[in-house]
């Protein structure tokens, strides 16, 4: 078997022949490319709406970065709850059933909110100005924020 060249650049059969694609006006292979269009009903509203709560999370979230005190990660989470130092958690949507499990318990022993953010832990990352994912958090001061007010935990 001869080694390959990486100089040679192959090209890609096309997805129509050229018969077909006469055929296929230019919508349609555009409509191809692109994600298809939602239909408009009353479940876009309540999308937007909580479209909206999950920016203004964000927004608080950002501004506790900046003025308040907080906790990153599974273990750190759990020593705040242990210190009762933890005023809000936050849980991301995808951390493990075990881990939101014992978070919760001993969110509920020390009777502070929880809350479950909407997004994955890289969406929580981000919104804490982080470049790597965060499964949970403990907000301990939220400084200039009313994140603690407006979030009492929805358990």
């Amino acid at each position: 078997m001869h080694p390959v060249n990486p100089y040679t650049i192959r090209a890609r059969k096309p997805y129509l022949s050229k018969s077909a694609a006469s055929f296929i006006s230019e919508e349609t292979l555009s409509s191809r490319t692109r994600r298809p269009k939602l239909k408009v009903s009353a479940k876009m509203v309540s999308g937007k709406k909580t479209k909206k709560t999950h920016e203004s999370i964000n927004n608080r979230l950002a501004l506790v970065m900046k003025s308040g005190r907080y906790t990153l990660g599974y273990k750190t989470v759990l020593k705040s709850l242990r210190t009762s130092k933890g005023k809000l958690i936050i849980i991301s949507n995808n951390c493990p059933p075990l881990r939101k499990s014992e978070i919760e318990y001993y969110a509920m022993l020390c009777k502070v909110g929880v809350h479950h953010y909407n997004g994955n832990n890289n969406d929580l990352g981000t919104a804490c100005g982080k470049y790597f994912r965060v499964s949970c958090l403990s907000i301990i001061d939220p400084g200039d924020s009313d994140i603690i007010k407006s979030l009492p935990g929805d358990n």
